[in-house]
């Protein structure tokens, strides 16, 4: 169950990840500019996925938002905080261009490793009833 919430989580922040570091990258922003705009369209999408489901259950928005929050925030700030810290570890990852392999390469490990380091985080907070266990209430 760790695994699949981790999965899940990891698909909305790779996303969001992505395009930031895409957008970032492609617009010439500043290090810290395309790190902060991944950052926070990894949270967005994150939250988005989990809001979907849950709001297929009949849930009203705002609830909705609240399962979210509960669930993901944790998860997605570790991945976040491992992926974001792997790509920076890495030299001149940060500078590497779209068409460079080194930026590729660097996202692809970063987010591998943040599942690898996340899943524990998520199944010791569902052992708990926290984290993505408040969401199998409304699946």
């Amino acid at each position: 169950m760790a695994a699949q919430a981790t999965l899940h989580c990891l698909t909305g922040c790779a996303i969001g990840e992505v395009l930031g570091m895409v957008i970032g990258t492609a617009a010439g922003l500043g290090n810290v500019a395309t790190v902060v705009l991944s950052v926070a369209l990894a949270f967005v999408f994150g939250y988005t996925l989990t809001m979907r489901g849950v709001l297929r259950a009949d849930v009203p928005l705002r609830a909705a938002l609240k399962v979210a929050l509960a669930a993901d925030t944790v998860s997605i700030g570790v991945m976040e905080l491992i992926d974001n810290g792997f790509v920076a570890a890495v030299p001149g990852a940060l500078d590497a261009g779209l068409a460079d392999a080194l930026f590729w390469g660097s996202l692809a490990a970063s987010l591998a490793l943040a599942f690898v380091v996340t899943t524990p985080v998520n199944r010791w907070m569902i052992g708990r009833g926290k984290g993505h266990a408040v969401v199998h209430a409304y699946h």
